[in-house]
């Protein structure tokens, strides 16, 4: 039990440093728009970020906890994977904090399966690594800023055109506001709202013998949801061109995409719970199973309430205490951001996130936001990226699985001997 509850308290710091980096990704691009204060962004991450790891983190975690190393090798000596998921969450812990503390927005899915493979490696051998999986999730980090990049763009190049360059910008903005609430709520009403809406249901055919079609509710709901955003967006812009009269400096366009910029946020902020939450808790998850049963998790492994909450809980703290630093790298090193662009790059984040998170595929949050921010510094024009900043991202990703994968194998190597 005392060695449980000393791999509780490293998993809360892994979610700590996770939080302090990762959310910080997350909410980045809407301190740096000014669409979001500090203290609100800090509010909104630690709510929504703590829901989404308690309602979907169950996938990725599963995937990270079973799937990168092959149990089966340590079904003989189950205290080995113990000692090496240890490892694996003082190794991600150490690396992530280090990033941190010089304003590096890494990623912690890196860190996690660099330090899996590398304590593996020593361990079992080259054959205890899943090499295939290993080659997905690579794949899957380098599509994750491409794709993310190039929607986030496609966004932006929409807006910039039918919104912002216009002279009726105002008008055209009117038009559009039906459209964008669409598009806003449908990335997340697909992905979210079947599997909420699935208690919903039960309760339906269970207690009123309603058999309601599968998909009918979430569309249903949706479609609410659209409706009364396009309504309270149109009041917004009525009121907002009221005021523009005594405040005639004020960007009433930038100023009402700053509301959708805000929703936005709170999307990224529950995708990244859905999906990061996995990098600090699976190797913990792994851990208590050993523990209770005695033999290593092979497949299909249940994550306890109890582990999704603390990692949650770890994650809020972490942002709250430590993530500044990493928040305005992404929000200001970047490109100069406005709510308009910092809109799209959420969007796009969170579309590639949730998308990840459905297929339980462990992707960086930090890739598909920088991906954004970069694909829509295209569209505005190479001039206004600071390339320096990018490259230090960019060669911080590289050296994280490499390091994660050192850190975790010398780590394992010296504790096995304790």
């Amino acid at each position: 039990m005392l060695q449980l509850g000393l791999t509780a308290l490293l998993a809360f710091y892994v979610a700590w440093n996770l939080g302090a980096n990762d959310v910080a990704n997350a909410m980045g691009t809407s301190v740096g728009s000014k669409a979001v204060t500090l203290r609100q962004a800090l509010i909104i991450a630690g709510v929504l970020e703590f829901t989404g790891a308690v309602l979907f983190g169950h996938e990725v975690s599963e995937t990270l906890a079973t799937q990168i190393v092959n149990p089966e090798l340590f079904a003989a000596e189950p205290q080995v994977l113990l000692i090496g998921m240890f490892s694996v969450l003082l190794a991600a812990g150490l690396w992530l904090q280090i990033a941190t503390s010089r304003g590096f927005p890494v990623s912690s899915s890196h860190a996690v399966v660099g330090a899996i493979a590398g304590f593996s490696w020593v361990a079992a051998g080259v054959q205890a690594i899943d090499w295939s999986l290993i080659g997905t999730i690579s794949l899957a980090w380098v599509v994750t800023p491409l794709v993310s990049g190039a929607i986030a763009a496609l966004f932006y190049r929409v807006i910039k055109h039918s919104i912002l360059d216009r002279q009726d910008s105002i008008q055209q903005l009117n038009e559009w506001i039906p459209w964008l609430s669409v598009t806003l709520l449908s990335v997340f009403g697909i992905i979210v709202l079947p599997k909420l809406s699935q208690p919903i249901n039960t309760f339906f055919y269970e207690q009123l013998h309603w058999n309601i079609p599968k998909h009918d509710l979430p569309i249903g709901i949706g479609a609410i949801a659209a409706a009364s955003l396009t309504i309270v967006s149109w009041r917004q812009l009525d009121q907002n061109i009221v005021r523009k009269s005594l405040s005639p400096t004020q960007n009433i366009v930038e100023k009402q995409l700053a509301k959708f910029q805000l929703l936005s946020a709170c999307f990224v902020a529950f995708a990244h719970g859905s999906n990061d939450v996995g990098n600090a808790i699976a190797p913990l998850a792994a851990i208590n199973y050993i523990s209770l049963t005695g033999t290593v998790p092979i497949n299909d492994m249940i994550i306890p309430l109890w582990i999704l909450v603390l990692g949650g809980a770890g994650i809020v703290t972490g942002l709250a205490i430590w993530g500044k630093k990493v928040i305005g790298t992404i929000g200001e090193g970047i490109i100069p951001l406005q709510p308009s662009a910092g809109f799209c790059a959420e969007l796009a984040t969170a579309t590639t996130i949730l998308l990840a998170s459905r297929f339980g595929i462990p992707v960086s949050t930090s890739h598909a936001l920088v991906g954004g921010v970069v694909g829509i510094g295209l569209v505005q024009g190479n001039k206004s990226i600071q390339f320096n900043t990018v490259q230090g991202i960019v060669i911080a990703w590289l050296i994280t699985v490499p390091a994660g994968a050192l850190l975790g194998a010398s780590i394992f190597a010296i504790a096995r001997n304790f």
